[in-house]
């Protein structure tokens, strides 16, 4: 199980014409289908005027949750090819949209596969990837006098910290990489008066 994984930094666009009919494809980094469906709505307000408004997209370190949508066009012949580039790209976090704009000269089957396929390419190549990590969060009360050894462990290992509440006894919850969780653990157990809070 690796701990990283690949992503767009910002939106890129892409376009081709196949046979008078226009391809438009934008990429967008997402983190929720939730949002994925606001940019889906909002492309479809951008381009009303447009025939089809096709996507896909994968969302998760593994890629767990993804779907393609077809909108009109043949089934199999939109949202498959344009998730077939975010696979073959070996991305996720992602959306790909192709707006189709018909130019009155049927593609037929294998054409619409492949004009979907390098509109969603032309997109994915012209994007910035990025790797990122796989970050878990742990929480965890500690005595004031414990101080010294916890910001040790901080500064050795750099986890961000994400809260801390000082008091007779502190609160912090650190955020790292999922492949130094488990050493990060290992350190703070050792530290006198640490309890670990469950999520």
């Amino acid at each position: 199980m690796t701990d990283t994984y690949h992503t767009i930094k910002t939106k890129s666009v892409g376009q081709i014409t196949e046979k008078r009919s226009k391809f438009l494809a934008f990429a967008h980094p997402v983190e929720s289908a939730e949002e994925v469906k606001s940019i889906v709505d909002e492309c479809r307000k951008e381009f009303y005027d447009a025939r089809h408004v096709c996507w896909a997209y994968m969302i998760g370190p593994q890629g767990e949750q993804f779907r393609a949508n077809d909108d009109g066009e043949p089934s199999g012949t939109a949202g498959k090819p344009i998730l077939g580039q975010i696979k073959s790209n070996e991305l996720t976090n992602i959306l790909v949209l192709v707006v189709r704009y018909f130019g009155g000269i049927k593609l037929g089957t294998s054409g619409l596969i492949a004009a979907y396929k390098e509109a969603a390419a032309e997109a994915l190549a012209n994007a910035t990837i990025i790797e990122k990590t796989v970050d878990e969060q742990l929480s965890f009360s500690y005595q004031y006098q414990m101080m010294n050894s916890v910001m040790r462990i901080i500064k050795e290992l750099e986890p961000q910290i994400i809260t801390q509440d000082y008091d007779n006894d502190c609160l912090m919850t650190l955020q790292i990489r999922k492949g130094l969780l488990a050493q990060l653990q290992q350190k703070l157990e050792k530290v006198e008066t640490l309890r670990f809070i469950d999520p």
